[in-house]
C-alpha cells in the first residue's frame, strides 16, 4: 500500500520547525502499520533533518556553525539574484538533506527518543514549503 500527502508550511524566515507531528499523524492516517515514511521538501533553499528534540541550543548551534562556513553574501558568490541569503541558502541545502527515510513500526515513525523531524529554512524571510510524504508499507 502506499499513500502520499502534500504539507503546506509557512517559515517565519531562517530558522528550524519541528514537523515530528505532522508526519506522525500522516502516518497513523496512512494506516500503515510496518513500512517506511519519506519526506521531501521541494525547495532549494530549505531542507529537512533528523534531529536532537530535547534542547534547542543543539539547532542553534548548527545554525551558527553553518553561517561560519556559509556567510551570507560572500563576494566570492555571483549568483545573488534574489538577495546576499540566495546563494548561500542553496549552498546549505546541498550540504544538508532535502529528503529523509524513516522506519514505520507499529503504525508510526519508529523515531529515537531524543529524534525530532524538522524543517530547516536556510532564506532570511519569510516562505511557503511544500514538503511530500510518502508512506509505503503494510
Amino acid at each position: 500500500m502506499v499513500f502520499q500527502q502534500t504539507l503546506t508550511l509557512s517559515t517565519s524566515g531562517r530558522s528550524t520547525t519541528n514537523i515530528t507531528e505532522q508526519i506522525q499523524h500522516l502516518v497513523a492516517q496512512s494506516a500503515i502499520q510496518t513500512g517506511t515514511c519519506h519526506v521531501f521538501v521541494q525547495h532549494t533553499s530549505a531542507s529537512l533533518m533528523l534531529c536532537e528534540n530535547a534542547d534547542p541550543d543543539v539547532r542553534r548551534d548548527l545554525e551558527t556553525y553553518m553561517q561560519h562556513i556559509v556567510p551570507d553574501g560572500d563576494p566570492m558568490f555571483l549568483h545573488q539574484d534574489e538577495g546576499p541569503d540566495d546563494m548561500s541558502a542553496h549552498i546549505r541545502t546541498v550540504l544538508t538533506n532535502p529528503d529523509l527515510t524513516m522506519p514505520v513500526s507499529q503504525g508510526r515513525c519508529d523515531l529515537g527518543i531524543w529524534q525530532g523531524v524538522y524543517l530547516w529554512e536556510h532564506r532570511t524571510h519569510r516562505h511557503s514549503r511544500r514538503i511530500i510524504v510518502t508512506i509505503m508499507g503494510e
